[in-house]
């Protein structure tokens, strides 16, 4: 058996004749679906050799470009499936030998693509639990921060006369830092106060929601809520319409509102470690 016997896995899925026609991922190689009988699913992989993808850090970054591309238009067309993290590959299996060189047959030779198949025949109950509980659902990415120059706008008059009292340049300096020190305790107050009601207004929308790390954020900026959406494709507009109000009541948050996107932080597959 060949060492380059081996499916990279992009996701699982409803198996959809045609759902992976034209489509392609990393460095442009095209994809398939991977059928498997009796279960009425399948795999959307590539062939590849048995040795995950590495490289430098934006190397990296174009390759898991290219999957969530190629993830993304296979879900545009299904309508639902479970994606893969980056580097998920189910290698070939070659049949153990003894010392005498014969094949021991109770471990036989089995291609990456038998070995793919029994696992998902396996795993079918759950990964169509999965599907099903994610069907008509996409994720969205919320981040929202506060903005401590504009939440402390009303205050910039009587601060800069006080400054310009100061003649040390030391002493404008001191104040300053107390000046500053002042506006990140105040927003962080707010951010506190605001972050479990809008959890909550979040969650009438939505069907669930995980906290996240930030992805970006400007210097002057106190964190509020990062988070992921699992949200009906029906709600974009409510999720959106939320938000909105909450610019209007409070002028110095800033919001960044990504999607829709496969639901990545809410697919739950199956252990692939062992395949």
């Amino acid at each position: 058996m060949s060492e380059r016997d081996a499916l990279y896995v992009y996701a699982l899925l409803p198996d959809r004749a045609g759902a992976a026609d034209g489509v392609t991922g990393i460095d442009g190689l095209p994809l398939r679906l991977l059928s498997v009988p009796g279960t009425g699913l399948a795999a959307l992989v590539h062939d590849a050799p048995a040795t995950p993808y590495q490289g430098g850090d934006e190397q990296v970054r174009r390759w898991v470009d290219e999957q969530s591309r190629a993830v993304t238009l296979v879900w545009e067309r299904t309508g639902g499936l479970l994606p893969t993290t980056f580097n998920v590959l189910v290698a070939g299996h070659a049949p153990d030998t003894g010392t005498d060189g014969d094949a021991d047959t109770a471990d036989g030779a089995r291609t990456a693509e038998q070995r793919l198949t029994a696992w998902v025949t396996e795993q079918a109950p759950k990964i169509n639990e999965q599907l099903a509980a994610l069907d008509g659902r996409c994720e969205l990415r919320v981040e929202i921060t506060l903005d401590r120059t504009a939440l402390s706008a009303d205050d910039t008059g009587a601060d800069a006369a006080d400054a310009a009292a100061v003649r040390s340049a030391g002493l404008r300096r001191l104040l300053a830092k107390q000046q500053e020190q002042q506006s990140r305790q105040a927003a962080e107050r707010l951010a506190d106060a605001l972050h479990a009601g809008l959890r909550g207004r979040l969650l009438s929308v939505a069907d669930d929601l995980r906290d996240r790390g930030r992805t970006h954020r400007a210097p002057q900026e106190t964190d509020v809520l990062c988070a992921a959406l699992l949200v009906r494709k029906d709600e974009i507009d409510a999720v959106g319409t939320l938000l909105s109000e909450l610019q209007a009541e409070q002028p110095a948050v800033r919001i960044r509102f990504l999607g829709p996107w496969p639901p990545y932080s809410f697919a739950e597959t199956p252990e692939t470690t062992r395949v």
